[in-house]
């Protein structure tokens, strides 16, 4: 028995990714004000600089990225929103289509915006890409939300409101608020996908249940707004870069006891997803396992922090 038992430890060890490692290139980013010279991030455990903090993961987006830059600067120059300072992280997760480039020259076309680009040396995944930005936000509230443009950015009012009632801005508690698409399970959004993508999505959700992540019932839609205590907490304890993070972002919170609101969202499904649904299937189950399995046995503990004013 002790034999296996170390068997199964070992090849969790084996198995569980490795520590993602931030290059010193990657802790620069680039910007309308200074294409050609990075400029150094600001790491999150500093103070908050700015009301909120987009986080954008982009991997080979040059031609979904600029409808989706539009629209969200639209929303947050709008005349009822526009006291909000912000800043706008596009993480270029190693594209190999220019997208860094790309990025650069919406930033010019936005040039009294705060529009940061951040290009890793290597494709992480989208996790791993999410993750890096969130590192180096400065915003009293930071928002991850997908480059394609399939959540209705002004919805963020909608989770913005939400977290005003769990934690109001400065009162330093930690709170999450996620964008859900669950109200959409019986519509043609959803309705009319592949009968492959629905059965996956049903199987899922039980394995969901199982692994003790089925209080939210929609858990990938990328459309999450954190505070700046609880991306603090959680972030730095985060080891998947898959496509699966969401889910291990909302364990970490269920670990350190903070409240998460689901909020309903406009969603559509854009064309030129780069997942493959099978292969993503499997790896999913394999890292929901990994995850699962090395919080019980205490080797990924996140560490909680005193709450602070943001």
């Amino acid at each position: 028995m002790l034999r296996l038992l170390s068997t199964i430890y070992t090849l969790l060890v084996l198995w569980s990714p490795p520590p993602i490692i931030t290059h010193d290139s990657e802790k620069k980013y680039r910007s309308h004000g200074s294409p050609k010279k990075p400029l150094p991030l600001t790491p999150l455990s500093n103070p908050a600089r700015v009301d909120l903090t987009v986080v954008i993961p982009a991997f080979n987006e040059i031609e979904r990225l600029p409808i989706m830059m539009d629209a969200t600067i639209a929303h947050l120059t709008s005349t009822p929103i526009k006291k909000r300072t912000f800043e706008i992280i596009i993480v270029d997760d190693g594209s190999t289509d220019g997208t860094s480039a790309a990025s650069l020259k919406i930033a010019g076309r936005y040039p009294k915006c705060d529009i940061r680009v951040v290009t890793l040396e290597k494709n992480l995944g989208k996790g791993g890409a999410v993750r890096h930005g969130m590192l180096y936000g400065g915003g009293r509230r930071l928002l991850m939300v997908d480059a394609d443009g399939a959540s209705k950015f002004e919805d963020l009012e909608d989770l913005w409101k939400a977290m005003d009632g769990l934690s109001p801005i400065g009162s330093g508690v930690p709170a999450i608020s996620v964008g859900s698409r669950a109200h959409l399970v019986k519509t043609e959004a959803v309705v009319k996908r592949s009968l492959l993508r629905n059965v996956l999505m049903y199987g899922f959700h039980f394995v969901l249940r199982i692994l003790g992540a089925g209080h939210i019932r929609d858990t990938q839609c990328g459309f999450k707004l954190f505070s700046r205590s609880a991306a603090q907490q959680i972030f730095p304890s985060q080891h998947l870069p898959s496509w699966i993070f969401d889910v291990e972002l909302l364990l970490l919170a269920k670990m350190l006891g903070i409240p998460v609101a689901e909020v309903p969202i406009e969603w559509r499904e854009i064309p030129g997803s780069k997942l493959n649904v099978i292969t993503a299937s499997l790896q999913m189950l394999r890292d929901l396992l990994i995850v699962r399995v090395n919080h019980i046995l205490g080797r990924w503990r996140p560490t909680p922090l005193r709450p602070k004013a943001a």
